[in-house]
């Protein structure tokens, strides 16, 4: 086990490349199990846990996988199993994205539930409810999801709420259903456009009609997968965040600055200088005084849940008072009562944190809890004074890229060590289904 040592105190200065997304490379990873080309490419994968999980997942039933320079090949076209064992799947929720693709290519799967999770219950219900409008006979069985369908029929489906994963499982078992299928109330977030434009490439036929509103128009099969990842909005986020609260001036490349808008504007409420130097670049110079401002979490384009730990470290150390709420997960505030640790003046209520901003963080010893609280944590020690540690950072290693090294090579004094006392591995993969997008 590793853990983070940081000397606070550092202002940011640089440039830093935004790797691959997380959250758009896990669907398109499912998705080209649906695709009948056995040299299947896909660029800007990053190099994450969760993403070795979905390759290790392929790989279990059959798939190959290699490794070219910069982009990784899949053959799907060996598929010779349908389950996503619960050794698997219990360690990464976004493991249940291979239901949709394997019943529409092969009309049979069978999915581990995913099980608990301590950001918030999150069940599947919404993904069985849509393919079982799609003609899927689905039942439960010693805790696993079993889909079958002699065939798969256009339908129209409406979530009660969007779900992001959910709407994903949709898209993709109604691209090779027959007839026309209909999502309403799908969610927006830009990396389900980045899998419709990947499926639509290789031959589907889907347009997002409306903001909210998804047809998809059923096609027999598809060609071959090639495809370009969009950049991590999220870890673009925390590295601006960064930049802020280190009073520090960043440039970000590698970005998309259409899918930061809700962040840059929170940033520059906060009193952030930031210059969009072209769609795919940006600088954020941090402001001398932080100002306070008031954050509400939200489906996209709303302000990100996955965002708002790293914004609850920023305003800990801003000028005034505001008030943090938390829309999307009912118990996403662990990382309160760590951040409390190292000085912040922070009370949290149900789903909202009432911040009252200091100029005065003490580094400490901090345990992460799960992906996005790992980030606000380190994000804090950059600015604390003296020495904070920070351990369980496996978290980390689930979404973002060599995170040391990139703040390293922003001037951060950071640096992975060896922790003293190894968790256990049981304790690693429960902790390890947290802070994914909402199901």
């Amino acid at each position: 086990m590793k853990k983070m040592v940081i000397e606070g105190g550092v202002p940011l200065r640089g440039e830093v490349a935004i790797s691959g997304s997380k959250n758009a490379a896990l669907p398109l990873l499912a998705a080209a199990i649906m695709f009948d080309d056995s040299n299947n490419e896909l660029f800007n994968v990053p190099d994450l846990k969760d993403v070795a999980t979905i390759r290790q997942l392929l790989v279990s039933i059959g798939a190959e996988i290699k490794d070219e320079g910069d982009r990784v090949v899949i053959n799907t076209s060996c598929i010779n199993k349908y389950e996503a064992p619960y050794d698997l799947v219990k360690t990464m929720r976004a493991s249940v994205l291979v239901l949709g693709p394997l019943l529409a290519k092969y009309k049979r799967a069978r999915v581990s539930l995913p099980g608990g999770c301590a950001i918030g219950a999150r069940p599947i219900d919404f993904h069985l409810k849509a393919l079982a409008l799609l003609g899927a006979d689905i039942t439960m069985d010693h805790g696993y999801v079993e889909a079958t369908a002699e065939k798969l029929k256009g339908a129209e489906i409406s979530f009660p709420i969007p779900s992001v994963t959910g709407t994903e499982n949709a898209i993709m078992a109604a691209t090779l259903a027959e007839g026309t299928s209909i999502i309403k109330n799908a969610a927006r977030e830009p990396e389900i456009d980045d899998l419709i434009l990947a499926l639509c490439n290789g031959g589907a036929n889907i347009k997002r009609v409306e903001p909210s509103t998804i047809v998809i128009k059923g096609v027999k099969k598809l060609n071959r997968l090639s495809h370009f990842i969009m950049p991590d909005r999220i870890e673009a986020g925390t590295y601006m965040a960064a930049s802020a609260i280190t009073k520090g001036e960043v440039v970000l490349k590698n970005i998309n600055a259409v899918h930061l808008r809700s962040v840059i504007d929170k940033l520059e409420e906060a009193g952030a200088k930031i210059r969009i130097i072209s769609p795919s670049s940006l600088m954020i110079k941090g402001p001398k005084v932080i100002r306070s401002v008031d954050i509400s979490t939200a489906p996209f384009p709303g302000f990100p849940t996955d965002m708002q730990a790293q914004m609850m470290a920023l305003m800990a150390v801003s000028s005034g008072l505001c008030v943090i709420t938390e829309n999307i997960f009912e118990n996403r505030f662990m990382h309160v009562a760590e951040l409390r640790r190292l000085g912040a003046n922070i009370k949290a209520c149900n789903n909202f944190a009432i911040v009252k901003g200091t100029d005065h963080l003490s580094g400490t010893e901090m345990m992460a809890t799960d992906l996005r609280a790992s980030a606000s944590l380190i994000l804090a020690g950059l600015v604390a004074h003296g020495i904070t540690e920070v351990s369980r950072i496996y978290h980390l290693d689930r979404g973002y890229e060599a995170m040391e090294k990139k703040l390293a090579s922003l001037g951060a004094i950071i640096s992975k060590v060896d922790a003293a006392t190894p968790s256990n591995d049981n304790e690693v993969a429960n902790e390890n289904i947290l802070a994914e997008k909402y199901m």
